[in-house]
């Protein structure tokens, strides 16, 4: 039986959407409280037990890399000043064995995958994109490792949506549906408003066998002038079956600006060190608005 060990997180987007913040430092590395979004997506991929990463970067992405590596400077600063706790949290991304490769130009998600095809080679693996955090008890990926293992086919995870946000995302058109997890007829890229077949949505998180890159070496050009990883998945579909699992956990969108504000006031929430006076501030904050009204 195959198993998946290897995992892709492409991190070579503009981030046009948090400009001017995104002009020198990567989307990827803007803080969800005090960790790096991307920070979370490695987690999740490890307690997945993913053992080898390739991270897809770009043009100014040079502090994703920096992040990752040692940094023995300041580990020696906390040790002399015994800030152990502190110590763990910086030191903890540097204990996965991460690798990284360039795409040279914004080709769209599907070319990105691409880029990393002779670190897969003929195996499967997981893709996991940054827009999405999920917490859950089962991390997310693993849930579709488990249904890869159990039908040694590709699966893409989805959960529903809201019908008017059905043109922000790839949707699903299922045909048969097995607990979670559904066969899927078609996969479609960012339908036109009203014309989504089902909610459906995919959520940012793959495990694809390798015949994937069959598709993504036709270089098809499809939606918004790039190439879509979507096409491809469809292309797959007609050869060997992709399901779709709707995953369970609590899905955070952090690619749009009110998105990353309402994932920071959730974290910050669960936070003990400073959730009771972030409530403070929040109640004083929203009486304030109340009285202006």
């Amino acid at each position: 039986m195959r198993t998946v060990k290897k995992a892709i997180i492409p991190a070579a987007g503009l981030g046009t959407r948090f400009l001017p913040a995104t002009k020198a430092m990567p989307k990827e590395m803007l803080p969800i409280v005090d960790k790096p979004t991307i920070q979370y997506i490695i987690e999740e991929a490890v307690e997945s037990g993913i053992e080898d990463i390739i991270i897809v970067t770009g043009k100014g992405k040079r502090a994703i890399e920096d992040h990752f590596d040692h940094n023995f400077e300041l580990e020696e600063n906390l040790i002399k000043k015994e800030k152990f706790e502190i110590l763990d949290k910086v030191k903890q991304p540097a204990n996965v064995e991460i690798h990284y490769i360039r795409q040279k130009e914004p080709k769209g998600l599907g070319h990105a995958v691409w880029c990393a095809r002779k670190f897969i080679g003929n195996e499967p693996f997981a893709v996991l994109l940054g827009d999405d955090i999920v917490q859950s008890e089962t991390p997310a990926l693993r849930q579709l490792i488990r249904q890869f293992e159990e039908t040694q086919s590709s699966v893409v995870g989805v959960q529903q949506v809201p019908d008017n946000e059905t043109h922000r995302y790839g949707i699903v058109d299922p045909s048969t549906i097995e607990g979670r997890r559904y066969q899927v007829n078609n996969f479609v890229e960012k339908p036109e408003q009203g014309t989504a077949p089902s909610n459906l949505a995919i959520m940012g998180r793959y495990v694809f066998t390798p015949e994937i890159f069959d598709f993504l070496d036709k270089q098809q050009i499809g939606a918004g002038g790039e190439i879509q990883l979507t096409d491809a998945i469809q292309m797959l579909n007609e050869i060997q079956r992709v399901y779709a699992y709707d995953f369970e956990g609590q899905r955070y969108d952090v690619g749009e600006k009110l998105g990353f504000v309402k994932t920071n006031i959730e974290f910050a929430l669960q936070n003990e060190e400073i959730r009771d006076e972030l409530v403070k501030y929040l109640v004083d904050k929203v009486g304030q608005i109340t009285v202006d009204a």
